[in-house]
């Protein structure tokens, strides 16, 4: 081996020590500056529901934690695919987070078999940020005050009253379907085109029953209007401790919609990390609970990892029940 090859040698190897030098320095520095530009926030719903309220009541706290400007996009349509397809579409850089709901991220996959993304190639996690529990509504006419009343008169009127929906295939119907499966009874599923229509429908007792958000219904049922017959969480609400989880009568009977967070694949894990745990704390402050309990929802921030898992159990759980009900949209 002469002289001349190994000083060859040492020169490319020193050539190649100095480039993954450069390679390291560069990877720590885009991870010191992130973020270096606006954070979006994509909402595929119009402004004023409670995922937006959300989006809006975190921004200014992320913006401070962040060092950037944090704002909402509201990219309603299609079920929310307008707006995740745009997330999917984005630079992977970490300024761009879609903030989607358990039909977004979990159901619509189900019934949407020409998505223009996919949820498990195109994303990655970013974290669940909050849940929020039902309430099932009923008319003061209807016989039944709670959730055992209830499963005992459906078996006695099968196929005699009706539950609305938001819309075939969200989570209130399936909720419904979910409940006729594990008590074995036959209430009628009449689907609107959003909350409001069904909500008014069942305010002037042409449906008897309702599934819905806690915040679209409570002022109803504080003024007399409406009965809280059940909540769909695990456990019973501060502001209605009289109305019992749902799963105490009817065990498995838990459905509780939930907002989470993704971003585009190949957003860097640290990039990842950063947004995870100023998000974490803007959901912490009690300025935040606050605001977000009074509309029903509760923060409760995860990693990464374990909302990745979440995602897949709730599409088996939700997917088991459409199949169950044979539903199709």
């Amino acid at each position: 081996m002469t002289v001349a090859f190994i000083n060859k040698t040492l020169q490319l190897l020193a050539a190649a020590l100095i480039g993954l030098a450069f390679v390291g320095s560069s990877i720590t520095a885009q991870a010191a500056s992130f973020p270096d530009k606006t954070v979006r926030i994509i909402v595929g719903f119009p402004p004023g529901g409670g995922i937006d309220t959300l989006a809006r009541t975190i921004a200014p706290l992320l913006s401070t934690d962040l060092g950037q400007p944090v704002i909402v996009e509201n990219k309603p349509g299609a079920s929310g695919v307008i707006g995740m397809n745009a997330a999917a579409k984005s630079s992977p850089d970490g300024h761009t987070i879609f903030l989607g709901t358990t039909g977004n991220i979990s159901i619509n996959p189900i019934f949407i078999p020409n998505l223009p993304f996919s949820v498990t190639t195109d994303f990655k996690p970013l974290m669940q940020v909050a849940s929020v529990p039902f309430l099932i509504y009923a008319h003061p006419s209807f016989p039944p005050n709670n959730l055992r009343e209830l499963v005992d008169y459906a078996k006695a009127n099968p196929g005699k009253f009706n539950f609305y929906s938001s819309g075939k295939g969200g989570l209130p119907h399936l909720t419904g379907e979910l409940l006729n499966s594990l008590a074995h009874i036959n209430t009628v599923h009449v689907p609107y085109k959003g909350s409001a229509p069904g909500m008014n429908d069942l305010l002037g007792g042409h449906v008897q029953l309702g599934y819905d958000a806690v915040s679209i219904g409570l002022p109803h049922v504080k003024t007399g209007r409406l009965k809280a017959l059940a909540v769909t969480g695990t456990e019973a609400l501060s502001f209605l401790p009289d109305v019992a989880p749902a799963n105490k009568t009817v065990p498995g009977l838990v459905a509780v919609n939930w907002y989470g967070m993704l971003v585009p694949a190949q957003t860097p894990d640290s990039a990842i990390a950063i947004l995870n745990k100023a998000i974490t704390k803007a959901l912490n402050t009690p300025e935040v609970k606050s605001v977000l309990s009074r509309q029903g929802i509760y923060s409760n921030p995860t990693d990464p990892k374990s909302f990745g898992a979440f995602i897949d159990s709730e599409a088996l759980k939700w997917g088991n029940v459409v199949k169950s009900a044979k539903i199709k949209k």
